[in-house]
């Protein structure tokens, strides 16, 4: 048999004979498309969610466009006042807002979003609503766009990366970094030296924040220039999501990367923690989308916990009284990660 027979036979078998790649050949493929077809899968239409903004001066009216809206059964309405419509419309918890206009002799004012399909959608579903309630005055309506920074999904995606390149950074550079140094020996060479396991490994997690700071500055400022991004909330409130974020996600890599001995371990193990929470915990959409049984195992994930914080930070605003959650979810992840990681880690 000719020699490319024997070589081509001795890969295939030596493929086969390695669990880790048959998983990400053929086992991972069919993971991920069962996890965004439940993401994604055919659901009933959820419900609009239309706020009617309360009218001081003409209570008849605002009740009046509550109760012809409550009658559709594929709207949810609620009534409050002007500034908390305009702050549920602009941080997307309600995707309309109907606005009594009994003086101007149009009825009424619809206020929405046009960047954001689902508002469109509960700004036509409202229209149809007092249609057919019958009230030709609430039928005529003006049509008022408001797109404000915080609901656009540019807005949404940005946190999601900030997280991703977080998450990314610690398990690639910690976990990566620590096998690379296993392979070539170095740890070897470390272990013959009066240096602490301890202050080895936090050296490692020091070097990788300081790194991540660069990324994320440089990411927020890009975002900032090109899309007017900017933290909303308390930006030390911000920085401390940003650091505990880095801290724990670099635990979680250096006890993924503390007993690989080759760079293909490594990788596998990185991609097995990395992947199904890029895809879960709501970086490109939100993780509202997988069932209501999957969502808290997704929320005591640490990139959910993160994505979530600074959303509420940069997007609405929020300060210190959003952060005890996330911080919670990350100190918890980091904590027993990092205390793993100093006993299972070996130098050779």
């Amino acid at each position: 048999m000719s020699p490319l027979w024997h070589l081509t036979l001795a890969r295939v078998r030596e493929f086969y004979r390695e669990p880790a790649a048959l998983f990400w050949v053929y086992g991972f493929p069919l993971i991920l498309a069962g996890v965004l077809g439940l993401a994604f899968s055919e659901k009933p239409v959820p419900a609009s969610v239309v706020d009617v903004q309360d009218d001081p001066t003409a209570p008849g009216a605002t009740e009046q466009l509550r109760a012809a809206l409550a009658r559709d059964p594929g709207v949810k309405v609620a009534v409050y006042d002007a500034a908390a419509c305009r702050q549920r419309l602009r941080t997307s918890k309600t995707d309309a807002v109907v606005v009594p206009r009994p003086e101007s002799g149009s009825g009424s004012e619809y206020l929405f979003n046009p960047t954001r399909a689902e508002s469109v959608l509960a700004r036509d579903a409202a229209d149809r609503a007092l249609l057919r309630a019958a009230h030709p005055s609430e039928a005529t309506a003006i049509e008022t766009p408001v797109s404000e920074p915080g609901g656009r999904y540019i807005d949404f995606l940005v946190p999601g990366l900030l997280g991703m390149n977080l998450l990314g950074g610690g398990l690639f550079g910690v976990g990566f970094a620590v096998a690379d140094m296993r392979v070539r020996k170095l740890l070897k060479r470390f272990q013959a030296t009066p240096m602490r396991r301890s202050d080895f490994m936090l050296s490692l997690m020091l070097s990788r924040l300081l790194f991540t700071l660069v990324d994320i500055g440089l990411l927020l400022g890009f975002a900032h220039l090109v899309f007017d991004i900017r933290v909303r909330g308390n930006p030390l409130a911000f920085l401390v999501l940003i650091a505990a974020g880095g801290a724990s996600f670099a635990g979680l890599g250096l006890l993924l990367g503390s007993r690989a001995r080759t760079m293909e371990t490594a990788a596998g193990l990185v991609n097995a923690v990395m992947l199904p929470m890029y895809v879960v915990s709501g970086v490109f959409f939100s993780a509202t989308r997988f069932p209501e049984a999957l969502q808290p195992l997704i929320q005591a994930l640490p990139l959910t916990a993160l994505n979530d914080g600074l959303r509420a930070v940069m997007n609405d605003g929020a300060g210190w009284d959003a952060l005890p959650y996330p911080l919670l979810v990350l100190g918890i992840w980091g904590g027993i990660s990092f205390a793993l990681a100093l006993r299972v880690f070996r130098w050779r």
